[in-house]
């Protein structure tokens, strides 16, 4: 089974009227306002899961300002799981700063089968991950939901990019020290974090960690690939391509190219998001 762990859908509303949209949220306006940004639907996963060889797709919600966007968003996750069960896994969005509203969104979202939250983003939404008032209520609820919390991450170094951030490993880390228990997923490689695993204080704070490739061919060379897997382990990488952005078999194609044993390439690709999602 091969697992995409990181992809992006948006209602058709939204993919048709997207300028429209664009004044309700900031962090919309931010990635998708440029004409070059590709929304996708769930329709048109489906679709490039069919054309690549896909069998599940994990479709994340945003790191939206606006609560009320979260909510509306997170019902067409829901709406498109409900249609597509054997093939999308939803995960929904939330604004931590709204409190209770927040909490409400996380139940309602749990209740109708998201499986966990993300990918947020604390830069914009303006909240800290390192905040124990705001956040361990919400690490509370993923508790009591078993749901994975997934966080946009990003590098300290290098080029700059659209929707970068500042979300690096010195922001993520102490909050998976905190909360060492919960299931945390850091996209785009954790924006580096993965190589302190050489430290063996931090290795030991990973083991609840994980790390998806989403968007790798823009970020690094193929070789990270086999030095994280000698690092931290290639039980700790999940494939995530970062749909529509990059194509799912563009993705695929590098990882399958790497000089990994084939062991490790099927673990990547799906095995490691199988036992982490509990997919049977």
């Amino acid at each position: 089974m091969i697992v995409d762990f990181h992809t992006h859908v948006f209602s058709p509303e939204i993919k048709d009227h997207r300028d429209d949209y664009l004044k309700r949220d900031p962090c919309l306006a931010q990635l998708y306002s440029s004409p070059k940004a590709k929304i996708a639907t769930a329709e048109d996963i489906i679709q490039s899961m069919d054309e690549s060889g896909v069998d599940v797709s994990v479709i994340l919600n945003g790191g939206w300002v606006s609560q009320d966007f979260c909510k509306e968003t997170n019902d067409y996750i829901l709406d498109a799981v409900a249609r597509y069960p054997k093939r999308l896994v939803g995960f929904c969005a939330i604004q931590p700063k709204a409190g209770d509203l927040a909490l409400a969104e996380i139940e309602r979202c749990a209740n109708a089968g998201a499986r966990g939250i993300g990918e947020l983003r604390p830069d914009d939404q303006g909240f800290d991950l390192g905040d124990i008032e705001i956040m361990t209520p919400i690490v509370e609820s993923l508790r009591k939901y078993s749901l994975i919390f997934l966080t946009h991450a990003s590098e300290p170094v290098g080029h700059i990019y659209q929707g970068k951030g500042s979300i690096t490993p010195g922001t993520i880390y102490p909050f998976i020290y905190s909360f060492p228990d919960i299931r945390i997923v850091c996209a785009h490689w954790g924006g580096g974090l993965p190589f302190y695993g050489l430290m063996p204080e931090v290795a030991s704070a990973l083991a609840n960690t994980f790390f998806d490739t989403a968007a790798s061919p823009f970020l690094y060379m193929p070789q990270i690939y086999e030095s994280i897997s000698t690092i931290i382990g290639a039980d700790k990488i999940l494939f995530g391509t970062d749909y529509p952005l990059l194509s799912q078999k563009r993705v695929m194609a590098e990882i399958e190219s790497t000089e990994l044993p084939a062991k490790s390439k099927a673990m990547i690709l799906g095995d490691n998001a199988k036992k982490l999602l509990q997919i049977s």
